[in-house]
């Protein structure tokens, strides 16, 4: 049996005006996703429990197979786990935005793309400038990712830190336009997240990269925006979880950490940005040639999130038409060569072009192939599946479901 799986990031939303009040995944022409629905089933699920942030961090730790009620110990140690870093049992790992504050106004959670080789220099400078000094028993550390998605940790030196799993601290793609006033970490060790933010802007002001950006017309990053707080969570390796090997495709740090996390091998692909420009034909056909080697492929696209993110309506339905066209619809017809097969399209959550963030909430689940008895259903989309009976209130739970 070869497993697909294609996560379509923050594709499900609400009715818009501007689409007939269809939703962006109803009004987008999809023939691949609702042929799998015509030769299969349409469900619900649930990824994002009412406890839990209504993030990709959760929902993806759900849509993998693994309840984040139980598994989910923050973002940033998940995506620690990307870069190979090894958290001790005491450290900490804090995800730092570059970001693009005015007026005390989120008005870029991007930096406008700040390119990493921008970043890179901006978090030189703050680590030589703020991470010096001792806090606690321990220190801090500033690590580089990708472009604006880097990150934070506080090495323990064997003693527990100033923080705890209360610490909150809101994501800045959830503050799009809005005052960050009220938006600051709270909770223990929140003061010493609030001094770094306000010294990183005094320090960033006048830095050369940003000087450069203004003179060419771009944002400046004005401050390092910290949230994400946990420690490294201890995921069962999927292949004793589930009995498959797996390999994940992504752009983002968030799923390479979880695919190391669970024991799946990564699959980059060249032109796979993460964003809403990313070369979708390039990740279908890796994942054509990656069933050869294992038994579950999951090809995971962040780009119909970044386009929620900027309220773009237009741009969420043509990445989610591109989905269907360069990826599910030649996956498909490869797994179909095989003498057993399945495949599931799902996003993680709900992410509301209105409010620009993720929200809780259903979304609808499309599963095909073998042994899968077909429903009466034969489009893909969010409100065919509100009220179905095919439901999991638990969303990790559709994992045993699809590969039973």
């Amino acid at each position: 049996m070869k497993y697909a799986i294609v996560i379509p990031d923050g594709a499900a939303d609400e009715p818009q005006d501007e689409l007939d009040g269809r939703t962006p995944l109803e009004a987008a022409r999809t023939p691949a996703m609702d042929a799998l629905v015509t030769a299969g089933v349409l469900g619900r699920a649930c990824h994002t429990p009412g406890q839990l942030p209504a993030g990709s961090e959760v929902g993806n730790m759900s849509l993998l197979g693994y309840s984040p009620l139980e598994n989910f110990t923050g973002r940033a140690p998940i995506e620690a786990a990307a870069q190979g870093i090894h958290l001790a049992p005491q450290d900490w790992a804090i995800r730092c935005n570059l970001v693009t504050i005015q007026d005390h106004s989120m008005r870029d959670f991007t930096a406008g793309h700040i390119s990493t080789a921008e970043a890179t220099a901006l978090l030189r400078t703050a680590q030589q400038e703020l991470a010096g000094e001792k806090v606690g028993a321990g220190q801090f550390e500033f690590v580089p990712g990708v472009s604006y998605r880097n990150l934070l940790l506080w090495r323990s030196g064997g003693e527990s830190g100033p923080f705890s799993m209360d610490l909150r601290a809101t994501p800045p793609h959830d503050l799009t336009d809005k005052s960050i006033l009220d938006s600051y970490p709270r909770g223990p060790g929140s003061d010493v997240l609030a001094e770094l933010m306000a010294s990183s802007a005094r320090l960033f002001a006048d830095h050369p990269v940003n000087q450069k950006r203004i003179a060419a017309g771009k944002l400046p990053a004005t401050h390092v925006w910290l949230w994400g707080v946990g420690q490294a969570p201890h995921l069962l390796p999927f292949a004793e979880a589930y009995g498959l090997r797996g390999a994940m495709i992504t752009a983002v740090d968030l799923l390479r950490g979880l695919a190391s996390l669970v024991g799946w091998q990564r699959i980059e692909v060249a032109g796979a940005t993460g964003y809403i420009d990313t070369d979708y034909a390039a990740k279908g056909r890796a994942a054509i040639a990656a069933l050869e080697n294992v038994e579950l492929i999951c090809v995971h696209v962040e780009a119909p999130d970044e386009a929620s993110h900027e309220g773009d309506c237009a741009a969420k339905v043509e990445a989610i038409e591109a989905i269907d066209r360069y990826i599910v619809e030649p996956l498909a017809e490869a797994l179909q060569t095989h003498d057993a097969w399945r495949m599931m399209i799902s996003p993680d959550h709900p992410t509301f072009l209105s409010t620009k963030t993720h929200t809780h909430g259903n979304v609808p689940v499309a599963m095909a192939g073998s042994r899968i008895v077909p429903d009466a259903f034969t489009t893909y989309g969010d409100t065919n599946a509100a009220n179905l009976s095919l439901a999991f209130e638990d969303g990790w739970r559709v994992m045993r479901w699809f590969v039973e």
